[in-house]
């Protein structure tokens, strides 16, 4: 089985913390999980909640994340599911066997984030339209503070929290609105 990144390259035998049997590329250090593996292993992991959009990540991804993929078990192009907003990475998956796809560090990263039991949920509509959304708020907050500065766009974010968090905010928006429509 050859490495989808690393063409030429042959996967071997390795077992990931926690007891998955992987096959590891030696020269890229990524991970191929064969669906019926990961299938295994997850059923023998305790129930895990579905996953929060995480914070920022601290992780810097593999420079190969960026390279098309194909499946090492029946030559597809794999599909990939975006993790993190501000500096992301892609887990990728076949969409005809299953199987997925780790650069280096990605299982560790999925892990620490308790998302590696519920990789499949990863590619689903709903996480990805979070994933948007996040991506979305960093903006806009990155945005506010390089309009108006730091110190007034810390004042607008807890002001803003404030008025979400009270009964009748909607009448604090409404007067700042009117304020501003001049």
């Amino acid at each position: 089985m050859e490495c989808p990144k690393e063409r030429g390259i042959e996967l071997s035998d390795h077992v990931l913390p926690g007891g998955l049997a992987v096959k590891h590329c030696p020269s890229c250090a990524g991970n191929w999980l064969p669906v019926e593996d990961y299938t295994v292993w997850q059923q023998q992991q305790p129930a895990a909640n579905t996953p929060a959009v995480p914070a920022d990540l601290s992780y810097t991804p593999s420079l190969l994340d960026s390279r098309t993929a194909l499946c090492p078990n029946c030559r597809g192009f794999l599909s990939r599911a975006r993790v993190g907003s501000a500096n992301p990475f892609y887990v990728e998956r076949c969409p005809q066997c299953g199987g997925m796809w780790c650069d280096r560090g990605e299982w560790e990263v999925l892990a620490g984030l308790g998302l590696h039991t519920l990789i499949d949920q990863l590619f689903s509509s709903d996480w990805q339209s979070r994933m948007r959304e996040r991506e979305f708020t960093t903006r806009e907050r990155l945005a506010l503070i390089d309009k108006l500065g730091s110190d007034l766009a810390q004042q607008i974010f807890a002001l803003a929290e404030q008025l979400e968090k009270h009964p009748n905010g909607d009448f604090g928006v409404a007067y700042l609105m009117r304020r501003l429509d001049k």
